[in-house]
C-alpha cells in the first residue's frame, strides 16, 4: 500500500489514539482514564487553577471539563477550594492525590520511555521541538483569525 505525504495528520492521530488507548490500560490500576490524568498532570505542573483556566489550558470545551473534574473530585483526587471572589472555586490536587501523583508520573515516565524506544535521543528531541512548534504556530494562527 502506497503512502500519501499528505496525510500526517492521519498518522498523527492514529498515533495519539493507539498511545492513549495503552494509557488508560496503564492508568487503570490508578482507577483512573487519560483524559483524567491530563487535569491531575495539568495541577500538578501548573498549579492550582480555575476550571476556565483548564479547559481553556487544555482546549477541552467547557463542559467536558466541568464532569471530569466532578469525577475526579468524587474519587477523591481533587478539591475545590474558595478563591479570591466567592463566585470562584480553585481547582487543587487533594492531599491523597498528591501522595499517589509521583508513582504514577514515574510509571507514565517509564511507559514513555518504552514507547519511544525506537527514538534516538536526538529523534526524541526532534519530536519534542516539532511538536511545540506546531503548538506554537497554532497560537499564532489562532491569534490573527
Amino acid at each position: 500500500m502506497e503512502r500519501s505525504d499528505h496525510n500526517i495528520l492521519h498518522l498523527l492521530n492514529q498515533q495519539v489514539r493507539r498511545l492513549n488507548q495503552r494509557m488508560n490500560e496503564k492508568l487503570k490500576e490508578y482507577d483512573l482514564y487519560m483524559s483524567q490524568w491530563v487535569i491531575i498532570y495539568t495541577l500538578h505542573t501548573m498549579g492550582p487553577m480555575t476550571q476556565k483556566e483548564i479547559w481553556q489550558y487544555l482546549n477541552v470545551e467547557a463542559p467536558t471539563v466541568t464532569r471530569t473534574i466532578t469525577r475526579l473530585e468524587e474519587k477523591g483526587w481533587l478539591v475545590r477550594k474558595q478563591g479570591a471572589d466567592k463566585r470562584q472555586r480553585i481547582i487543587h490536587i487533594s492531599p491523597e492525590a498528591e501522595q499517589l501523583k509521583d508513582e504514577i508520573s514515574t510509571s507514565i515516565r517509564k511507559y514513555e520511555n518504552k514507547q519511544l524506544l525506537g527514538l534516538t535521543k536526538e529523534e526524541e528531541h526532534q519530536l519534542r521541538h516539532l511538536l511545540e512548534k506546531m503548538m506554537m504556530e497554532e497560537g499564532d494562527h489562532n491569534a490573527e483569525d
